[in-house]
């Protein structure tokens, strides 16, 4: 049975922190973004998906928060930074990283070029080094800081549908493994969190179908679907002081599927 949004935790400490999230108009990302909003955050991102990303900011700034965002394509590692840069300008040096984007677009062995490869990783893997890159020098002025990398358990799950997203997701732990140690130095942590069958609109419209629901049943340890905010609310966990002790490690949110 899933909670009542009344009853789920709040987080003091997250009130007034200024948080950046890549690819937050839509799915997971967005599910963050507000989530984030809701517990008093300063929240940045950026997104492809103009229209969404606009009626999204809309909505939350309706509401009373504070939500800044950009049309950015994160292939493209200069504008990356550049508008993190100008977000930082703006609101402030970023206390949360929150290193969402991705696409899980299919594809077969056979048919990945070299330009394929690299664009799968200009979305799914890059971003999120050179986003930690630009965040890192406000962590270290603020005392500290969260960054969190999504990560998936599809290809812990052997899923063969897209061997570059594989790829890109389950370096995400090595990112997390591998900067924990020295920026912990800083007060900043690292983790993964990584999501199981999450059903976002794209998910249901491009992948559900009555196998994948027999898939879910089968896999799954807890009947009822995932949902975006299910992720999102390990995702606050992660960022408060209550998880201040968390570093180097992988939290999974996949409804016990792995």
């Amino acid at each position: 049975m899933q909670s009542p949004s009344n009853a789920l935790a709040s987080y003091p400490s997250l009130r007034d922190q200024r948080v950046f999230v890549t690819g937050g108009g839509t799915g997971i990302g967005a599910a963050i973004v507000s989530a984030f909003a809701e517990q008093g955050a300063k929240v940045a991102f950026v997104d492809v998906a103009e229209q969404e990303s606009a009626a999204l900011a809309k909505h939350l700034a309706a509401q009373g928060h504070t939500v800044w965002w950009r049309t950015c394509d994160v292939r493209d590692v200069a504008a990356l930074q550049r508008t993190i840069a100008q977000a930082e300008q703006e609101l402030g040096d970023f206390s949360t990283l929150v290193n969402n984007v991705a696409r899980d677009d299919r594809h077969t062995l056979e048919s990945v070029t070299p330009e394929y490869w690299d664009e799968r990783m200009a979305v799914n893997q890059r971003p999120a080094f050179f986003a930690i890159q630009s965040v890192v020098p406000g962590m270290r002025r603020l005392g500290g800081g969260s960054i969190i990398n999504l990560g998936s358990t599809g290809w812990q799950t052997k899923g063969s549908a897209y061997p570059c997203y594989a790829v890109a997701k389950s370096s995400a732990n090595g990112l997390t493994r591998g900067l924990a140690d020295s920026l912990g130095a800083d007060r900043i942590r690292v983790n993964t969190v990584s999501p199981g069958w999450v059903m976002t609109e794209r998910q249901i419209k491009l992948w559900l179908n009555a196998e994948g629901e027999a898939e879910i049943k089968r896999n799954q340890c807890l009947p009822d679907k995932l949902q975006p905010s299910d992720v999102a609310r390990m995702v606050l966990f992660l960022a408060s002081a209550d998880g201040a002790m968390c570093s180097a490690q992988e939290f999974k949110v996949d409804a016990g599927w792995s």
